[in-house]
């Protein structure tokens, strides 16, 4: 009696110190972090970058698996369902909290599915211009658009795309109503801006810079609410003319649900001091994107916000994809 009630207590312990022995000895084997787009963009690069740094810190290789397409819901749907061990991570976008919104059927909760890790950077993205438009900041610009009701197109590189809600944000905010040309692509609805076929447009900073830099567009303010560190000179949206605007794409590592706080911890605080590395900082910079670094939690809560704001947007201006 007294070997079977010892056996059965000692069964209970390694029940109990299973699970923690396992995240005291995290990371034992490589790590995958999926992206969602497709090799050499921006969201890649930087999770190249990363999974190097990263690999360095936790001493296991740390590997970077590109899924693209179902605009990233592929990769999302993908991560939600792998095990919650910390060994399948998620370089997640924007367009997590967005999907659910405008698409009639996601498979993956964006709050409820995902261990929020930190949030990494903010893409830089700017409200630009055809110069055929008399607008030289963003309180001219509103001005022209309701002098032209109708009037005018923008672009952007896809319907439910993050720069058509940026858009669509600002027509409501702003009283305006532009004209939306979806295309398949920043490059497309580039070119055709520079053509003057489209008169605005919503973008990334890293694919209008050249086209600005060479006096082809005219760049007006950044989205975000606050000043970008990568194009410190410009102003923001909300302070030169479209008060309360703020709109910041962004990128993030998250896990699957249910994956042990003391593993997202430990990728936190290594990615936390990754970031801070001045290398990173200036290869960030090139890539158009602003490093943020959030904590776990201040990520979760920014991930509720931008799915509410967003949630509005699309049900506002009845964007809905099958």
């Amino acid at each position: 009696m007294m070997k079977r009630l010892l056996a059965g207590v000692a069964l209970a312990c390694i029940g109990v110190t299973g699970p923690a022995m396992a995240q005291d000895s995290y990371p034992n084997r490589p790590i995958r972090i999926v992206v969602p787009f497709s090799p050499g963009g921006a969201t890649d690069i930087m999770s190249r970058l990363l999974a190097e740094k990263l690999s360095g810190k936790l001493g296991q290789p740390v590997i970077v698996e590109n899924k693209p397409g179902g605009g990233t819901m592929i990769a999302s749907d993908y991560v939600s369902r792998a095990e919650p061990d910390g060994y399948t991570l998620l370089m997640a976008a924007s367009s997590l909290g967005i999907a659910p919104s405008i698409y009639a059927k996601v498979n993956y909760d964006p709050i409820k599915d995902f261990a929020p890790i930190s949030q990494v950077a903010s893409v830089v993205h700017v409200l630009e211009v055809h110069p055929s438009v008399p607008a030289k900041n963003v309180g001219e610009l509103i001005a022209y658009l309701k002098a032209n009701p109708g009037k005018v197109s923008y672009g952007s590189v896809g319907t439910g795309s993050s720069t058509h809600l940026e858009a669509e944000l600002f027509n409501s905010m702003a009283g305006v109503q532009m004209t939306h040309i979806p295309y398949k692509g920043s490059a497309p609805a580039l070119n055709d801006l520079v053509a003057g076929r489209l008169q605005v447009m919503f973008d990334a900073w890293a694919s209008s810079g050249p086209f600005v830099k060479d006096g082809k567009l005219r760049v007006l303010a950044v989205t975000t609410a606050q000043p970008s560190a990568s194009v410190p000179d410009l102003p923001t949206v909300a302070a030169s003319g479209l008060p309360g605007y703020s709109a910041m794409p962004w990128l993030g590592l998250v896990a699957p649900a249910r994956t042990p706080q003391p593993v997202v911890d430990k990728i936190y605080s290594n990615l936390a001091q990754i970031l801070q590395q001045p290398d990173v900082k200036a290869q960030f910079t090139g890539l158009g994107l602003d490093i943020i670094g959030s904590d776990p939690k201040t990520f979760a809560a920014f991930i509720r916000q931008d799915v509410t704001t967003w949630a509005k947007v699309a049900r506002d201006s009845n964007i809905r994809l099958e």
